[in-house]
């Protein structure tokens, strides 16, 4: 009885790490995603604004900034969508990694079920006999 308790709690134990090695690499997987999309936005904002800076140090009369501040707002306002774009990328990417986890932990509930209803079955049967 002993033996069997000791491999049960091994394949269990097994199963666990094999669940939770799926789940940290898909984990990290998503983390090293989104980074590279937040990293990505924050280039393209940082050159769009060093770019109106470069634009802006050049200017010596009133007539120039008047007809540079518009290129400035436009700046701002596209930093602003890249953003915002970013932000709903990483939300989708983190929807379906947690839909992963979703699927992970059916799977792993359903085995536990399967196996359990075939343990029982075994244990009625023997019990029959």
């Amino acid at each position: 009885m002993s033996y069997q308790f000791n491999d049960q709690f091994s394949a269990y134990t097994q199963q666990f790490a094999a669940v939770a090695a799926r789940v940290n690499r898909l984990a990290l997987e998503n983390a090293e995603t989104v980074l590279g999309v937040q990293l990505r936005t924050f280039e393209k904002n940082v050159d769009a604004a060093t770019s109106y800076l470069g634009e802006l140090a050049e200017v010596r009369d009133l007539e120039a900034y008047k007809t540079v501040w518009p290129k400035g707002l436009q700046v701002a306002r596209d930093n602003a969508e890249r953003v915002a774009a970013a932000g709903q990328e990483v939300f989708g990417l983190t929807l379906k990694t947690t839909e992963a986890f979703g699927q992970l932990a059916k799977a792993q509930f359903e085995a536990a079920s399967d196996q359990a209803q075939a343990t029982v079955a075994k244990a009625t049967k023997a019990a029959k006999r």
